[in-house]
């Protein structure tokens, strides 16, 4: 089931519809059917675009807490 987000032309009102087969999304706010749908990132279970990647080893000595962590012995 596609979620897809609008915004609609009679009020403004920004919502994302979870929308079935063939069926046309209306606003929650003011029930218009003047939709535009809007683009959306896909985000995949399990995947979060606010992670960070782990930093790697240090270059010099390979200390697992990342680049410098030698001169913090």
């Amino acid at each position: 089931m596609p979620i897809y987000e609008y915004v609609c032309h009679d009020c403004g009102h920004a919502f994302e519809a979870l929308v079935y087969g063939s069926e046309r999304a209306c606003c929650p706010k003011c029930e218009g059917r003047e939709l535009e749908k809007q683009f959306s990132t896909f985000a995949a279970p399990g995947e979060s675009r606010f992670e960070q990647p782990a930093p790697g080893s240090c270059g010099t000595c390979g200390d697992p807490r990342g680049p410098g962590a030698c001169s913090l012995n």
